[in-house]
């Protein structure tokens, strides 16, 4: 229905290009003369027509892309022969949870190399001035047809109010020459779309319709007038519907070009967005663009993006390393989009529409306050189009290494009063806001801080200040909302990990039990040790006053490590398996331990604290204060540490961290076990161990069952989409790499550990680090044969010339083979990848950012 629906809160386009708030949008139209209907956005099965939830089934790639936008590139692969919908549909409904997803490729129709390669880039020759290359390369066989369609089009705005009323006027797309359109908008101004001069091929025709719904296709009830709708190009190209389009003016609007493209030719178009108007900075007539020019505005950009990343990226990192580096940071800005979302106005409607229904009102009352509209980084701008506040926290750690303006506002945006709830929660995700994520926000605000200390040896201490601020009110609703006893024991639910539990842990447990969540807890360890962390940065850089709120989380840390530890003996600490587990507890006593080894018994090595001895000792207060607790409180004091290093500025220093030496040890065998949790790309999220001992559990009758699988879920647990349970997972890899980084800088290179368990080899914290980063970096990297593991067994991403440089970010990766699954552009926290690249080359990096 998307092609007939117009949008109330967007747009939507291939490979699309707009203004920061999505109000004029240009995309491209493609083609083949065999479809059913024009290719304007990408396909994709919605969750319950897929095996494994939703899921696009496209082949497109990310290839570059500046931060300032003024350079971007990318590839979409257009089919020669009739795009198989039904087939997809058919064949992922028929399979089960215990099959993989039915992909485009497995239907043959790229065999035969008969597609087109459809390069979309966008070059600025100034702030308002983008040219756009739509290069077409067919590399089938046969004489091929192809139709491209450069579309401009104007949000919808005027739909849902009257406008006489608010006195507002509709924006319009004009023809002001033969092949030349101006887009006027009251606030936007005037801009110009045309063919770009001097020798480029000239379209057939100039086509216009309007930007509205087609309400006959929509209801089969309307009984009323037709209008020209947003599918007239389709119904006109496809159908043979001449009275679906317009002459002269509309609000969508489009350059028909048709070719007959000879095998290995190639097609060029050059196109021009222009801002014109005095008022606008620029002359009333813009300045001529030929192709020589637009060329020259091509290369000088280009030029300009591989001079920004040779600064961004390892001089020593090799060839691929530098390729998989440079689209993980294209599809990290690629995933930028405006997110369009009033709660008040979608929960009440609007008045020219259809009173929304009532469910609408359940689902964000709550949350009535939220007003978005802004450029945010999704998760996956297909199968995750909004913002996930724990994803973001991700993002912006290799955001922050090329854009860290952007980074910085991101972070503190999620923290403003108009996402942020009174009440301190931030908001989690658009079908639940009110859910429950892991508290990474602080770790990544006081990482993107680092790193800013890193690259211009001082921080932004502004943003740090007004992120702490409103963070301590997130603190303060996490332990009012989650820590139900008082206990410093915390559930909270979900905590974004699907389906790591043994049951759905967003549900309410029967009267008298209640759980107390290993990694819950775990991560207000984590967050206690961030928020310390920042707080003596603060006492040290900006103010003293910060003393007595760092003494605050210095001693709610220690009661959150005592609690995990030591509360009913031993806390949520298992002896007999050595690990930390999520302990079910009852009203009556009784507790039941869930032995589950996941990510979850992990989480709480990712708290881990330095208080260096020149930073408490410059803090008189806090120094004072901290001595009357080891002293007063002798039993707590035990998980207070000091360092005995050859390193002079950590030598001395005092430590915290939630497992003690023996424990972290223990754990550590575990996860250095290829039996266990360290797979060939990284460590599971669930051991292998659950493969052939899976854990069951009773509760209230209900027999529920964990069990090692390494790749999609085998139910449709949290929409089925995603799987925890053996996979591996970039985020959670970060944290433990980022954690043994700390580690080895208060127990020093003369403390080894056996890596792998079992190999009788001895390594360093760092180096373990190091070697954990590789195994996830091997998983972009081509083997001996070509084969990217993250790929499978796709022979063409190992063997064709047109495809064996092109590179997936997944949403996650089997724990056995390494192939990707789930949502296959995940940059997002995949683009974490580059991240760790830079960090295999640069060990002051690694340094810095463990400190």
């Amino acid at each position: 229905m998307a092609q007939y629906r117009a949008y109330r809160w967007g747009e939507d386009g291939l490979l699309g290009w707009t203004d920061r708030q999505c109000r004029l949008c240009f995309s491209t139209v493609l083609w083949n003369g065999r479809d059913r209907t024009l290719k304007e956005r990408l396909f994709g099965l919605g969750n319950p027509e897929g095996n494994h939830g939703e899921d696009v089934k496209e082949q497109f790639y990310y290839l570059d892309a500046l931060p300032t936008h003024s350079y971007c590139k990318a590839l979409y692969k257009y089919p020669q022969t009739a795009f198989p919908y039904d087939q997809l549909r058919e064949e992922n409904k028929r399979r089960g949870y215990d099959q993989p997803e039915y992909e485009l490729l497995d239907t043959g129709i790229f065999d035969d190399n008969r597609y087109f390669d459809i390069f979309i880039e966008y070059a600025k020759a100034d702030a308002e001035d983008t040219v756009i290359r739509i290069t077409a390369h067919n590399r089938g066989p046969d004489v091929a047809p192809l139709t491209i369609l450069p579309q401009l089009t104007l949000r919808n705005n005027w739909s849902w109010k009257n406008l006489e009323a608010t006195g507002k006027t509709k924006p319009i797309i004009s023809q002001t020459g033969p092949f030349r359109v101006q887009a006027a908008h009251k606030i936007l101004g005037a801009y110009r779309f045309e063919p770009v001069d001097g020798g480029a091929i000239l379209p057939e025709r100039l086509l216009f319709t309007e930007n509205d719904s087609n309400m006959r296709r929509l209801d089969p009830n309307y009984d009323g007038p037709d209008h020209f709708s947003k599918d007239g190009f389709d119904r006109c190209l496809v159908h043979g519907d001449q009275n679906a389009v317009k002459e002269n003016s509309g609000t969508k609007c489009a350059f028909l070009y048709r070719f007959m493209l000879e095998p290995a030719s190639s097609q060029v178009l050059y196109l021009r967005l222009v801002r014109v108007g005095a008022e606008h900075s620029l002359d009333v007539e813009p300045a001529v663009m030929d192709v020589t020019r637009a060329e020259e505005v091509f290369a000088t950009r280009k030029s300009e993006a591989d001079d920004f990343y040779a600064k961004r990226i390892s001089q020593e990192a090799t060839a691929e390393e530098c390729n998989i580096s440079r689209q993980a940071f294209a599809g990290l800005l690629w995933c930028k989009q405006f997110y369009y979302f009033i709660a008040e106005q979608w929960m009440t409607g609007d008045p020219t529409q259809i009173a929304p229904p009532a469910e609408r009102m359940k689902k964000s009352e709550e949350w009535r306050h939220l007003f978005c509209r802004d450029i945010l980084s999704m998760p996956d701008k297909w199968e995750y189009p909004w913002f996930a506040a724990w994803d973001t926290a991700f993002h912006m750690i290799p955001m922050a290494r090329i854009d860290p303006e952007f980074a910085k506002n991101q972070l503190l945006l999620l923290l403003r009063e108009w996402y942020m709830h009174p009440n301190g929660q931030m908001p989690a995700y658009e079908f639940s806001f009110g859910d429950v994520n892991p508290p990474v926000h602080g770790w990544a605000v006081w990482h993107v801080y680092r790193l800013g200390v890193d690259e211009n040896g001082v921080g932004d201490l502004d943003f740090l200040e007004r992120a702490f601020q409103k963070l301590m009110l997130n603190f303060t609703w996490w332990v009012n909302r989650n820590d139900e006893k008082g206990h410093n024991l915390f559930g909270g639910g979900f905590l974004g990990l699907d389906n790591i539990g043994v049951f759905d842990r967003s549900v309410t447990l029967p009267n008298g039990v209640s759980m107390h969540q290993a990694d819950g807890t775990a991560w207000m360890g984590l967050y206690c040790s961030v928020m310390l962390q920042i707080a003596l940065e603060l006492a040290q850089q900006r103010s003293t006053a910060y003393e007595d709120i760092a003494s605050k989380f210095f001693e709610h840390y220690i009661a959150v490590i005592d609690a995990i530890n030591s509360v009913g003996g031993t806390g949520l600490w298992d002896e007999e398996d050595g690990f930390y587990f999520d302990r079910l507890q009852h009203d009556d006593g009784r507790s039941i331990s869930l032995k589950v080894r996941s990510m979850v018994g992990l989480a709480p090595l990712f708290a881990v604290c330095i208080m260096k001895k020149r930073t408490v000792e410059g803090l008189t207060d806090f120094e004072k204060r901290t001595n009357w607790f080891l002293m007063h409180k002798e039993k707590l004091s035990e998980y207070v540490s000091k360092a005995e290093v050859s390193d002079a500025e950590i030598n001395g220093s005092q430590w915290i961290a939630i497992a003690p030496h023996d424990r972290f040890h223990r754990i550590l065998q575990r996860v250095f076990d290829e039996s266990e949790f360290l797979s060939p790309h990284g460590i599971r999220a669930l051991s292998r161990h659950h493969h052939e001992n899976p854990f069951e559990a009773n509760l209230q009758g209900q027999r529920f069952t964990v069990r090692y699988t390494p790749a999609e879920g085998d139910s449709g647990m949290f929409g089925g989409n995603s799987n925890w349970r053996g996979p591996v997972w970039f985020p959670m890899n970060m944290l433990l790499i980022n954690a043994l980084e700390r580690y080895s800088l208060v127990y020093g290179d003369d403390y080894k550990l056996e890596y792998p368990t079992g190999s009788g080899q001895q390594h360093t914290l760092v180096e373990i680090a190091e070697d954990i980063a590789r195994r996830l970096v091997s998983l972009f990297l081509p083997d001996k044969d070509g084969r990217r593991p993250s790929h499978g067994r796709e022979e063409r991403y190992a063997t064709d010339p047109y495809w064996k440089d092109l590179i997936l970010f997944s949403e996650y990766f089997d724990g056995d083979t390494g192939r990707g699954l789930g949502a296959s552009h995940q940059t997002g926290w995949t683009a974490l990848a580059a991240t760790l690249i830079h960090a295999l080359y640069t060990r002051r990096e690694i340094r810095n950012r463990a400190q």
